[in-house]
């Protein structure tokens, strides 16, 4: 309840924050414990915390333990074997700061379990990370991510960086990892740097019998021009094709 003539008045935000960060896996007081990953690392939490600012957090601590009428108790650890310790170290990081320390090894996979566990505000620092961090090995496997996982802004950010890199990309181990879908939205554009006979032979290099349906329909939404826009004419060349004679009879 507030009285005529009170203020909200704002104490050291520093020393705030360096006491909240102190509590980042810190067992002094802490009511949660979880088992992460294949080391099987223990992470200590605050189930107050967690609960407060992610939701999906507060769905499973407020579950019962299977066979039980009570929430979570604190003394049994929940197990997540999915994640790495390093991932998950970067999650609860955020949680408790409102910041995250972030690597091109670690990235993708915070990214990933932002959202999953619905946290906006930690994707889009991932998203802007990322963005920065690209590089013709990483390329691949961040456009792979924001395919899966409906992300434009990344996909968009990926497909640039593909369309100036085309060669080198084609030839990377994520390009040949990719899935048909992301495949076919590299194949929609018509700005690879690439010549058009190289990047058939990149794709005959990734592909799959039951993923050629797929190629046909990039390669045709390109054809037609779908990709960019109303098309000023039936066919575009693609930015990286060399010029060849028969071009002359596609005007």
């Amino acid at each position: 309840m507030a009285y005529a003539g009170s203020a909200v008045l704002e104490g050291d935000a520093a020393a705030f924050a360096a006491a909240i960060r102190s509590l980042v896996n810190n067992p002094r007081f802490s009511d949660v414990t979880f088992v992460v990953g294949r080391e099987r690392q223990e992470v200590f939490a605050h189930r107050c915390i967690l609960a407060c600012r992610c939701q999906t957090f507060q769905g499973m601590l407020c579950q019962p333990q299977p066979g039980a009428q009570e929430p979570w108790p604190p003394q049994t650890p929940l197990v997540l074997s999915h994640v790495q310790p390093e991932v998950f170290l970067a999650v609860i990081e955020f949680l408790y700061t409102n910041s995250v320390t972030l690597n091109s090894l670690i990235a993708l996979e915070v990214f990933t379990s932002a959202v999953e566990y619905g946290l906006v505000d930690l994707r889009k620092l991932c998203v802007e990370f990322l963005t920065g961090a690209l590089s013709v090995e990483l390329v691949c496997e961040a456009l792979q991510a924001a395919v899966t996982y409906g992300q434009m802004d990344l996909q968009q950010h990926c497909l640039v960086f593909v369309e100036d890199h085309t060669r080198e990309v084609v030839q990377t181990r994520g390009f040949h990892e990719l899935s048909g879908v992301a495949l076919g939205v590299v194949l929609q554009s018509d700005r690879l740097a690439i010549d058009e006979p190289d990047l058939i032979r990149a794709v005959r290099e990734w592909a799959h019998v039951s993923s050629v349906e797929c190629i046909t329909e990039a390669w045709k939404c390109h054809a037609l021009r779908k990709g960019r826009g109303a098309p000023s004419r039936l066919y575009q060349c693609r930015r990286g094709t060399q010029p060849r004679e028969h071009h002359s009879y596609l005007q």
